[in-house]
């Protein structure tokens, strides 16, 4: 089985981005003390994107849904 990290990323929590331009990649730094890095391909930036887009999208229509109710 393999290892899971879990980052809880909150309003608070610092968040930096940063172009690798010499390895066609993006990194985004989570925290200080103890920060982690999340390198992205250039190539799955889209599909990146596309994950966090239907997450909020999902989450949004669930709010509803529990409003509604």
């Amino acid at each position: 089985m393999r290892d899971l990290v879990s980052v809880h990323i909150t309003a608070d929590l610092p968040i930096r981005a940063r172009a690798l331009p010499f390895a066609d990649r993006v990194e985004i730094r989570f925290g200080n003390a103890f920060p982690v890095a999340l390198l992205i391909d250039q190539a799955a930036l889209e599909r990146f994107g596309d994950a966090i887009q239907a997450g909020r999208s999902a989450l949004d229509a669930a709010s509803r849904r529990g409003q509604e109710e």
